[in-house]
Formats: structure tokens, C-alpha cells, sequence
């Protein structure tokens, strides 16, 4: 079962730079910040009342952030909800026909992450997490 919006990812280009509106600007609380090798991002999370905004700078053009910059430049790049279980959701989606982008849970930022891919869900890509 879903829970509640987890975070919003938003990709920008420069994560020092991003502080300077989402943390500074706002008042949004700093939660954590990590490198991510294997997904090719520094991101960062920061508290929004019961949410949080993932923000997301590639390190790796190649990566799907990176070409999701080149193509699109910064922004609104996918919604994660929140999850006691994702293997069971993400098992779900497949028994429901969803394309999936990961086969299995894999370790994010937000804890047990997984994606689905836009084509399955109105365009938008989604993340389930269990943090």
C-alpha cells in the first residue's frame, strides 16, 4: 500500500547553486546529501512539512539524469511514494502490466528504491520508496 508522497525529484545543474533557492529562498529543511555511483547523481533531500524535494545533479552525462539535463534542462523529474514493502509493489506493478524500469529493489538515497517507467504511468515517472 502507498502511504503518502515521498519526494518530488527535481533535476538541476548545479546542486551548491539549487541550495541557494530551495534551502535558502524557501526555509527548506537540509536532510541528508549523497552521492549516488551507480544512478550517476549528487542529490540531496530536503524537508518540506511531511514530504521532501530530492534534488538531483548529474555526474555523469550518460546517466538518465544527465541526459534527462541535456534534453530537457532542469526540473520536475519524477514523484516517489512511499511504501512499507517495495518488492511487494513493485511485483504489483508487474502483475498489473506496468513496464518496469528496475526488476528489483535496488538501494536510493530514500532507502529501497524502484521505478517505473513513464509509458506505464501517464508520462510521469514513478519511484516507490521504502525508507
Amino acid at each position: 500500500m502507498l502511504k503518502r508522497i515521498h519526494h518530488i525529484g527535481i533535476v538541476v545543474p548545479d546542486l551548491d547553486a539549487a541550495y541557494g533557492f530551495w534551502r535558502d529562498t524557501l526555509g527548506l529543511a537540509f536532510e541528508k546529501e549523497a552521492t549516488v555511483v551507480d544512478q550517476g547523481v549528487r542529490a540531496a533531500l530536503l524537508r518540506c512539512g511531511e514530504s521532501e524535494i530530492e534534488l538531483l545533479e548529474p555526474i555523469d552525462s550518460k546517466s538518465g539524469v544527465g541526459r534527462f539535463l541535456e534534453r530537457r534542462g532542469g526540473g520536475l523529474h519524477h514523484i516517489c511514494f512511499e511504501t512499507d514493502d517495495v518488492a511487494a509493489e513493485l511485483e504489483g506493478a508487474r502483475k498489473r502490466g506496468l513496464s518496469l524500469i528496475d526488476e528489483a529493489p535496488r538501494a536510493g538515497l530514500a532507502g529501497q528504491i524502484c521505478f517505473l517507467h513513464p509509458r506505464s504511468c501517464a508520462g510521469v515517472l514513478v519511484e516507490y520508496a521504502e525508507p
